[in-house]
């Protein structure tokens, strides 16, 4: 695989500023004209004007009419660079060494003011747990009220002195729904899960009473701990609801290693330079469900221990990225480059989009099941213009800036997600590079890999100590 060049450093994200602000009274009328500049300084080129938008408001004591005028300028070469894309390349960090970096991305047809402001609407949900109970492949509307009002819970408890008020009512409505539509939730059960989701439905319903009287004596402590039991008894019957692998992936792809279902990871890892200290541990979750490909590829590199012993190679508080290999970008067999195609599922599709990005299929506007919404979203880093280069290196996004926010993300539709940090995201802003990844093993879902590479085995059972 050729080396690709590293054109865009994190210091360079999205900065914006307001200017030309402009004030004229006109009797009862007032105009004011704001002209809004963004820009994104990438090696040195700074964007000019990307929209301006006139305001006008009458106040005549009776109404108020808002008139909103926005116009479109030609997208400039910055806009090439601006677009955010991880690299599977590398910036020479000596001599002989190297390291991946982010780069910049192709551009693509420019994304209009409003295109945008539609996508920006609405709170996103950014935990990890949540982002997978939405991304299973069920249709019951009984159990995902439930876990609607139990996740809306947090922003009572966010409030301050939690909103004891908004709590009550959504637990009360959350406990209508389990009593009054228990068999039609169990219904939608694999037949052989059945007696779990049976046990884990009359535990709801027994913690929804028990929360019910928290609620009551406002606890603020307990409230949230019984929140986070409830979803997860939601998750696992929610889970129970899979019935087997919900498509074919196509048969050009079939032959690679696939994950159908759903993984777990426990990844240790040990810090050189930190004050706190040496050792760490991340639990992931991988999903195959919506991203066989590149979850298989994963788990079975994992399970090659491929991971183990290596070096953390780029850490600079908007990734971590790892899984370059000393003789290549990425795992080889026989001197061969392995990789995958991008693999995106939206929503609206059946099977997930493979070898094109949602900019470049011109459906932007999609928000892929699996979202680069959570703190250590999991990806695949790939080269700058080909979509189907991604190999064994990986990346975890760790912050968001003007160029990705949740639900209107630039990397969205762009790069391979493929699971979550449901445990220890926090150490992902104190890695640095040289911290390494000392092992990663699969603690659940083996099952579920099928075609693994020739070579790969399952890791031996995790140690009790």
């Amino acid at each position: 695989m050729a080396s690709f060049k590293a054109n865009l450093a994190t210091k360079t994200m999205a900065q914006r500023s307001v200017d030309g602000r402009k004030t004229a009274n006109t009797g009862k009328a007032q105009v004011e004209v704001r002209a809004e500049r963004s820009w994104i300084d990438a090696e040195g080129v700074v964007g000019r004007k990307a929209d301006e938008t006139t305001m006008v408001s009458a106040i005549d004591g009776r109404a108020t009419k808002v008139a909103r005028k926005v116009t479109k300028c030609q997208t400039k070469e910055w806009m090439k660079k601006a677009i955010s894309a991880i690299s599977a390349g590398a910036l020479a960090m000596s001599v002989t060494a190297a390291a991946p970096v982010l780069e910049s991305a192709q551009a693509s047809p420019p994304m209009e003011v409003m295109q945008l402001a539609k996508l920006t609407a609405g709170d996103p949900q950014k935990n990890p747990n949540a982002l997978l109970r939405n991304a299973l492949p069920i249709d019951n509307k009984p159990i995902r009220a439930i876990q609607q009002n139990l996740e809306l819970i947090s922003e009572d408890l966010r409030v301050p002195g939690v909103n004891f008020r908004g709590v009550s009512s959504k637990v009360n409505a959350s406990y209508r729904v389990a009593t009054k539509n228990k068999d039609k939730i169990l219904a939608d059960v694999a037949a052989e899960k059945k007696g779990d989701a049976e046990d884990k439905m009359a535990k709801l319903v027994k913690g929804l009473e028990s929360m019910q009287e928290t609620v009551k004596a406002q606890d603020k402590q307990e409230v949230p701990l019984l929140q986070q039991e409830l979803l997860r008894y939601v998750g696992d019957i929610e889970q129970d609801m899979v019935k087997g692998f919900p498509f074919e992936v196509p048969q050009e792809y079939s032959n690679l290693p696939l994950l159908k279902g759903r993984a777990t990871i426990a990844m240790d890892l040990t810090l050189k330079d930190n004050p706190v200290t040496d050792k760490a541990k991340m639990v992931i979750v991988v999903d195959g469900y919506n991203a066989p490909i590149t979850a298989g590829n994963f788990v079975d590199l994992v399970n090659k221990k491929f991971y183990d012993g290596m070096e953390i190679q780029r850490a600079d508080g908007f990734v971590v990225q790892t899984g370059k290999p000393d003789d290549g970008d990425g795992y080889q067999i026989n001197g061969k480059s392995q990789t995958i195609p991008l693999e995106v599922k939206v929503p609206a599709d059946k099977v997930p989009l493979y070898g094109e990005t949602l900019e470049n299929l011109g459906r932007f506007q999609e928000t892929p099941v699996l979202p680069f919404n959570a703190f250590g979203t999991l990806a695949m880093a790939r080269s700058e213009f080909e979509p189907n280069s991604a190999s064994s290196q990986i990346f975890w996004l760790l912050k968001e800036s003007e160029l990705t926010p949740s639900s209107a993300n630039l990397l969205d539709g762009s790069y391979g997600v493929f699971g979550y940090v449901v445990q220890g995201a926090d150490i992902l802003q104190d890695l640095k590079v040289g911290d390494v990844i000392t092992s990663a093993k699969v603690v659940a879902g083996q099952e579920n890999l099928v075609n693994p590479r020739s070579g790969s085995s399952p890791p031996a059972p995790a140690s009790e100590n």
